[in-house]
């Protein structure tokens, strides 16, 4: 039996209404979606947020408390103690090198011998010159010492013969008064008695006057014939300074002249070093120039033994971004050092004590020891924190103040995120 079909009425066509939050849904997905893209961009913006690094190419190291041991490790140089640098006073052709380089020499040893013709010649001119001075002054000193002695001659015939005169007079005066003289000859022999005197007296105070003229012009002669001499000795001198030789006692070294090569005046040609003595040179980043200081300690190890040195000279002039120092053995030196010879030392430069470490790391490069990248506790993120360091060794930087003992801190290179504010580590 046919069951009747049910035909729609006008109460059958009533609007069922749809529930408000249907309609909002595709709104609501299209925010959080648009929220969830401006918060990862605003998380990944370079310079601004944070940036996705994986775990596995980063290094992570913790801070902690452990002894500072503060030393700066160099490569110090074997150099000899003093070395004495050898150069022309004249110049001229090579003619014979008596010894060679690396020779151990005498100070004073002839070590090259030049020829300069031209030299020689104005050598023996000058010589020549100063000679026939010399041998005026001496004739003028012997003119002066001749007449010295000529006065002085002149001056003993006066007072001899005014001795004559006066006992000749005492003489005639005892005859006088006998009856034996006449007044008119006793008269004579007075006259004669007082010339003789007069003119001693007068010769006397002349050659009194002129001796002291006389010792004042022999005097500035001597000295003029001394000069005369030097200058001499200086004339020969240019000469044998043709004869090179060696300024010290030592090992001559950067000696390498040939025969007949041309040298002039003022060319170094070599230098003597102390043989058996030696310091050593280092070249130290300038980061430490504020901490090196004279008597400052350094070991170093050779074969197996300890050799203590001390600083004994800083050059503070920087280049290239270091600095250079000498330093001293204090006690025995290594035996058998060689010029050029390198040793790694350990320059001490503060006590060893306690203090809150970070490995030496890369990350110092792009920092500068300024600021880290500290890790949460959960380890997922690591957040940019200034810090402030102190000490430095090879291994170890001493932390000053930003971090606490136990707080995990990247310190691998920087140089892929140094602009970035936090990492999300995946």
């Amino acid at each position: 039996m046919d069951q009747p079909v049910s035909v729609p009425g006008p109460e059958m066509d009533r609007r069922v209404p749809r529930k408000k939050w249907r309609r909002a849904l595709p709104l609501v997905l299209g925010g959080g979606l648009l929220a969830g893209v401006a918060g990862a961009w605003i998380l990944l913006a370079p310079g601004g947020g944070a940036k996705a690094v994986d775990r596995k190419e980063i290094e992570i190291s913790e801070a902690r408390r452990a002894p500072f041991h503060d030393y700066v490790p160099v490569r110090g140089e074997v150099t000899p103690a003093q070395s004495v640098f050898v150069d022309s006073f004249e110049g001229g052709q090579v003619a014979a090198l008596p010894v060679a380089d690396g020779a151990l020499v005498e100070a004073g040893t002839v070590i090259a011998v030049l020829s300069n013709p031209q030299l020689e010649r104005e050598v023996r001119a000058r010589e020549a010159e100063v000679m026939g001075r010399m041998s005026d002054v001496q004739g003028q000193l012997l003119n002066l010492q001749r007449s010295r002695a000529d006065r002085q001659r002149e001056l003993e015939t006066a007072r001899y013969e005014r001795l004559r005169a006066e006992r000749n007079l005492q003489v005639r005066k005892g005859l006088h008064d006998k009856g034996y003289v006449s007044d008119l000859e006793l008269s004579t022999v007075q006259a004669e008695a007082r010339f003789r005197k007069e003119q001693t007296e007068a010769l006397e105070s002349a050659i009194g006057r002129e001796s002291g003229l006389a010792q004042r012009q022999s005097e500035e002669m001597l000295r003029t014939l001394e000069q005369l001499r030097g200058n001499l000795a200086a004339v020969r001198g240019s000469l044998d300074a043709l004869n090179i030789r060696a300024p010290a006692s030592g090992r001559l070294t950067a000696f390498t002249l040939q025969p007949g090569q041309t040298v002039k005046a003022g060319d170094r040609i070599g230098q003597v070093d102390t043989e058996g003595a030696y310091k050593l040179t280092a070249l130290i980043d300038e980061f430490h120039l504020s901490r090196i200081s004279l008597g400052q300690t350094a070991s170093a190890r050779l074969d197996g033994k300890a050799y203590q040195a001390t600083v004994s000279r800083i050059l503070p002039q920087v280049n290239e971004g270091r600095f250079r120092i000498e330093l001293e053995f204090k006690g025995a030196a290594p035996p058998a050092l060689r010029r050029g010879q390198t040793l790694d030392l350990e320059i001490t430069m503060g006590d060893t004590r306690p203090a809150l470490v970070l490995p030496n790391a890369p990350f110092v490069e792009a920092t500068g020891g300024s600021w880290v990248f500290v890790l949460d506790k959960g380890g997922g993120r690591a957040e940019r924190r200034a810090i402030r360091i102190g000490r430095r060794n090879p291994n170890d930087i001493e932390v000053l103040s930003g971090l606490r003992p136990g707080e995990r801190v990247v310190t691998s290179s920087y140089d892929s995120f140094a602009k970035s504010n936090r990492l999300i580590l995946r």
